[in-house]
């Protein structure tokens, strides 16, 4: 599975996945008129924004590649982003925010977002994070099942967001990335 660092010329890849993932992931959770009305071109846009900011995140694009889930066109298939978590407060520190980690449906269950997260947790270490944290729907089952699987633990943090009209609430996980 090809995994590199996004570039600007990316964004309208990315918005995709992003819109994709989110009307598949978070059906039954938000509704479905907020869902549908996610738009790609205003997602690219922020996404092109993020990517040429000076304060970037780190986002990295697992891509199919021959003989890959994707295929062998190259096309994004997934993506996580990462930065420096802000605020701090943690021990260990310093911590990282994986902020996003989404993925084409079709690709679910398949090791890609293993494979992402791996590869965001070794890129985390050699940036010199010692943890890493994010926050997940507490409804989002199969997300939490996801990142549990992968060693991240809720820690106690949890807060309400409101997403297209609804409270949900968000558990904060976090990971020593040294273990």
């Amino acid at each position: 599975m090809p995994i590199r660092e996004a570039l600007p010329g990316d964004a309208a890849a990315l918005a995709a996945v992003h819109v994709l993932s989110w009307r598949a992931a978070y059906r039954g959770l938000l509704p479905r008129p907020y869902l549908e009305g996610l738009d790609v071109q205003e997602r690219a846009a922020a996404w092109r924004a993020r990517l040429t900011a000076p304060d970037r995140p780190t986002v990295l694009l697992a891509t199919g590649g021959e003989g890959d889930v994707g295929g062998g066109d190259g096309r994004l298939v997934a993506f996580s982003c990462f930065r420096p978590w802000p605020g701090e407060g943690f021990d260990p520190a310093p911590t990282a925010e994986l902020a996003a980690l989404y993925a084409l449906p079709e690709v679910w269950g398949t090791g890609v977002g293993r494979a992402l997260l791996s590869a965001a947790a070794g890129a985390l270490v050699a940036a010199g994070f010692r943890s890493a944290a994010l926050w997940v729907f507490a409804g989002n089952g199969r997300a939490r099942r996801f990142y549990e699987a992968a060693g991240r633990r809720p820690d106690g943090g949890a807060v309400q967001e409101e997403t297209g009209g609804v409270l949900l609430e968000e558990l904060r996980c976090r990971r020593d990335l040294l273990e």
